[in-house]
């Protein structure tokens, strides 16, 4: 890909050379990175002192959010979280005492819900689907991450953003683009607006497809495998199935892991062009290069230890004893991690830039049930 888009609001790291600096236009401002303490390096006393208030901050917003899902099963915790923080934060209910413990919760439970979402994973189920299905998921996630990026160029937007909303909409949704935002480095603004977008076009399919199963003439089996490969996320897409049958639910499930599979690949692929793309640059004499222009490795751990959780999950070594625990944490740990990041919003901000984001999800979800919808029909 080419080079940050023009819309991209890093200040440079070049001095000025100019004589007159009072001339000079005020540069403009950085963005807020999400950052979190790297999961080797321990807190100091100090530092745990100062994240509790955060913590607890963020586990009462968590119990909210798992509070509303199961009174409101339609409603998906991890959406509740974001926007609760985010509503916290813009009424003024979120002191910078809060902020230390906040920026803690941010990386690593996300990245441990992540890890945990593969043990729901069994991978004799997805290639019991057979080949043709398999390369209409494939051609689906392809199609729709390369055409959102390109999309999102033509429309002017930062390849930051336009990052966070073709992983979402081709990938799972929230999830998803938590989980990409570490080679992104969108900032909260990013998060927000990509995870708001994925909720929005997933919430209209709910809606819209299941009234367009008979115009299209498709039967149960097929209806749920054209939600699952282009329906955004996993409770969406059983909402979506379960509202014709039993029939369309199964096969869109197992379509649907099938595509949080390809999160993982997806992830290396992005780090690797982005080390390409940012070269670490020669550092000052005793000064080590910066996280923000280090490149990012090549398959983070989080990334391992999903694939690990995907072939314990596909060993069938799990009881369900174990695997229900397990997902109602994965659910905890990626609620904690997106109600942190919804703290950091500013709202303002968001409705005043994000009508060409809008735009493009609008055209990313059509194009994946476009292209998932021709796939069917040439593949049966």
């Amino acid at each position: 890909m080419g080079p940050v888009s023009q819309q991209s609001t890093e200040p440079s790291a070049e001095p000025s050379t100019s004589a007159s600096p009072t001339l000079l236009p005020s540069p403009p401002p950085a963005k807020r990175r999400i950052s979190a303490l790297p999961l080797w390096r321990l807190p100091t006393p100090g530092q745990a002192r100062a994240a509790v208030p955060g913590l607890l901050l963020t586990a009462l917003g968590v119990g909210v959010a798992l509070l509303v899902n199961r009174m409101v099963p339609g409603v998906s915790a991890l959406i509740v979280a974001l926007v609760l923080g985010a509503v916290l934060t813009n009424v003024g209910l979120v002191p910078e005492s809060l902020r230390p413990g906040l920026r803690a919760a941010v990386k690593t439970p996300m990245r441990a819900g992540i890890v945990l979402l593969g043990l729901s994973l069994a991978l004799p189920d997805v290639l019991a689907l057979g080949a043709p299905v398999l390369l209409v998921v494939l051609g689906g996630v392809a199609v729709t991450f390369l055409g959102t990026l390109l999309l999102g160029r033509l429309l002017g937007i930062a390849r930051e953003r336009r990052l966070l909303i073709a992983t979402g909409v081709s990938i799972c949704g929230a999830s998803a683009v938590a989980a990409m935002n570490d080679s992104a480095e969108g900032d909260e603004d990013d998060v927000m607006t990509a995870v708001a977008i994925v909720t929005l076009f997933g919430t209209l399919a709910v809606l819209a497809l299941p009234t367009l199963r008979t115009t299209l003439g498709l039967d149960s089996a097929t209806f749920g495998i054209w939600t699952g490969a282009s329906v955004h996320e996993v409770g969406q897409v059983v909402a979506t199935a379960g509202a014709v049958g039993a029939a369309a639910l199964a096969p869109a499930v197992i379509v649907k892991l099938t595509r949080v599979v390809l999160l993982a690949p997806l992830i290396v692929a992005v780090n690797l062009w982005q080390r390409r793309d940012r070269p670490i640059p020669a550092p000052r004499e005793g000064h080590p290069p910066t996280p923000e222009r280090a490149r990012p490795p090549i398959v983070p751990l989080f990334v391992i230890g999903f694939l690990i959780a995907v072939g314990v999950g596909s060993a069938g070594v799990l009881p369900e004893s174990v695997l229900g625990p397990v997902s109602v944490l994965q659910t905890v740990l990626l609620s904690a991690g997106l109600f942190a990041m919804g703290t950091g919003v500013r709202l303002g901000a968001l409705a005043t830039s994000s009508a060409r984001s809008i735009a493009l999800g609008a055209l990313a979800s059509l194009l994946i049930l476009l292209v998932t919808y021709t796939g069917l029909m040439l593949a049966t």
